[in-house]
């Protein structure tokens, strides 16, 4: 432990510090003068301080009331050394923070028994101090090895739904990182940013309950069809509902809300306005852009500028405006995921081509 002394005595000083010596584990820094240790902040490292009282420019307490401006000395316990049995001059150390007093001329027996015991408690704080650092640590590593688990699972999951139809792996990759671009743009918290980013992909998971013959039909689907598809909402909601995860919560949440309209005329609770979960009005719009911006079985590729305002037009009406203005601020954004991505598959398809 090291053990600060302030004492512009030089005598008093010596003794003060030849007393330290002979505590268990101690080590004394001495100083002869408030300026000196002033000069030193915020550098000096020590774990008590002992300061007397009168001395010359600052006191003992106006020392001390600098030293703690700092954050890193604002638990040190200090002990003040006077002369002066004076109840005022003590109660202005108690004030300032003082934890114990010695009395001048210093008693050597004195000293070290409440210097020790000033020590002890020192120690023990940063034992304690020490033990709630690993438990946070541990903490935070054990909320990290779980959300490790929850991302594997919700990739598991997507992988399962991508079995059925092989342009889902991508399509979900895209509307991911559309949902994250929107999001931050909205003025989200950065976490969950990321948590729609990871949840988003499950914005489909129902659709694994659909046949083959619906899912994966060449043209339009009839009007019988579509009201049957329009059920994957709520199961893949369902899926995922009653979870532990916060994650798998949130991708519940945005599989039987993406299909929400602002306007309260979309499916399957006709929910409206901002009764829709933020995330799934978010969703709504990555999954529009997507499936426009993509070729499909019954219909062709829209341009990026058709799509754009295809999505402005339906402002207030399909969408949150809030969500359509912060799509538009993340337009940059988004062009370049398409880009890459179309990048990515161009390249894929050539090393098909190629045999590798």
């Amino acid at each position: 432990m090291r053990i600060l002394l302030v004492d512009d005595n030089n005598t008093n000083l010596k003794l003060l510090t030849k007393l330290v010596a002979k505590l268990d584990q101690c080590e004394a820094v001495p100083f002869a003068g408030p300026d000196a240790v002033l000069s030193a902040l915020p550098d000096l490292d020590f774990d008590v301080a002992i300061i007397d009282y009168q001395m010359p420019v600052y006191n003992g307490v106006e020392l001390y009331t600098e030293i703690v401006r700092f954050e890193k000395y604002a638990n040190v316990p200090v002990i003040f050394i006077t002369a002066d049995t004076d109840m005022t001059t003590r109660m202005a150390a108690l004030n300032a923070g003082a934890i114990d007093f010695l009395t001048k001329p210093v008693n050597p027996v004195e000293f070290q028994a409440r210097v020790q015991n000033i020590v002890s408690l020192s120690r023990a704080r940063k034992q304690l101090a020490d033990q709630a650092e690993w438990l946070r640590r541990e903490v935070d590593r054990a909320v990290a090895e779980l959300r490790q688990r929850e991302q594997e699972i919700i990739h598991r999951l997507t992988l399962a739904a991508e079995y059925k139809d092989p342009h889902t792996s991508r399509h979900t990759s895209r509307v991911a990182a559309y949902s994250e671009a929107i999001a931050v743009e909205l003025g989200l918290p950065e976490e969950m940013c990321n948590d729609i980013r990871l949840a988003a992909p499950m914005h489909d998971v129902g659709k694994a309950a659909m046949p083959d013959t619906l899912l994966l039909k060449q043209g339009r689907l009839t009007e019988a069809e579509y009201r049957q598809m329009q059920a994957h909402a709520q199961i893949g909601g369902s899926i995922l509902a009653q979870s532990q995860s916060s994650l798998l919560q949130l991708a519940s949440e945005i599989a039987v809300s993406h299909h929400e309209r602002w306007d309260g005329q979309g499916y399957p609770n006709r929910l409206a306005g901002e009764a829709i979960p933020i995330a799934g009005r978010i969703v709504c719009i990555a999954d529009n852009f997507d499936a426009l911006t993509t070729e499909r079985p019954y219909k062709s590729a829209w341009s990026f500028d058709r799509t754009v305002e295809h999505i402005r037009g339906r402002a207030g009406s399909q969408f949150d405006p809030q969500c359509v203005a912060a799509f538009e601020r993340a337009l940059p954004k988004i062009y370049e995921i398409m880009q890459k991505d179309r990048e990515e598959q161009a390249l894929s398809a050539v090393a098909a081509a190629s045999g590798f």
